[in-house]
């Protein structure tokens, strides 16, 4: 265990409050950071990005879920009570989890970057951070661990989403849509035909287990169907009561 205190100087730098960057409202990221600021930091910046996050506060508990789950990317600490970050890493690769690893450490050193890298992983950045440089690293490393690029446009029917700058328009014209209606959307246009249950909304775009109690969901839905149907023919995004919802291209 570290002492009380002592990494107070690897305190990232002020978050930035907007970034210009695709969302990734189908990826999930793990998170294993024990500094309670640090690891709110980096999990606010990821949610809002539109990315769910998994946090742990140790190795143990994060190689029990590198191993059980699925991830598009880790970001891990190297100073980790009980399991340190090295070993947690170079346990993931003998178990051949080929997840893509960035480090975070307050070490600096050459001999400490190369021994981050050669226990397996694939980029290491000191603190203190900013959260946009972060970002754009894990970034990098989901489009290199991919087989094709990411893409940088979605298309459904008449419907086009720029996921780079944040443009959606239908038959050429734009619509304009709040942070959550465009992770909603964006979640459907990845999934064109696909019937989305309220859970499977719930977890994506909220990042949070569903309570049936609440009606966000509804709520969004229906604020996302005024927007991009109210005014165009034909309407893509239904209701199966009961069941969830499904955005077609229309015929």
């Amino acid at each position: 265990m570290k002492a009380a205190g002592a990494r107070r100087n690897g305190a990232p730098a002020p978050l930035t409050p907007t970034l210009r960057v695709p969302t990734y409202a189908h990826m999930r990221i793990l998170l294993v950071e024990d500094d309670p600021k640090i690891a709110a930091f980096i999990a606010q910046g990821f949610k809002q990005n539109g990315f769910a996050v998994d946090h742990c506060v140790n190795g143990e508990d994060g190689l029990h879920l590198a191993l059980t789950e699925t991830y598009s990317a880790a970001v891990v600490d190297v100073m980790l009570p009980g399991l340190d970050g090295i070993s947690l890493i170079e346990r993931m690769r003998t178990n051949r989890v080929n997840t893509p690893v960035i480090i975070l450490s307050a070490k600096r050193s050459v001999e400490d970057r190369v021994r981050g890298l050669q226990s397996g992983g694939d980029d290491y950045l000191s603190k203190p951070f900013s959260f946009a440089e972060l970002l754009a690293r894990v970034q990098a490393l989901i489009r290199r661990s991919t087989s094709s690029a990411e893409t940088t446009s979605l298309v459904v029917g008449a419907m086009t989403m720029n996921l780079l700058t944040r443009e959606v328009t239908r038959d050429g014209a734009p619509i304009a849509l709040q942070p959550r209606e465009f992770s909603l959307l964006e979640y459907f246009m990845r999934n064109p035909g696909k019937v989305l249950s309220k859970t499977m909304i719930m977890e994506h775009v909220w990042n949070y287990t569903f309570d049936p109690q609440t009606n966000v969901v509804d709520v969004l839905v229906c604020r996302l169907r005024n927007k991009i149907d109210r005014d165009f023919e034909p309407k893509m995004l239904s209701t199966l009561r009961g069941v969830g919802y499904v955005l077609k291209p229309g015929q």
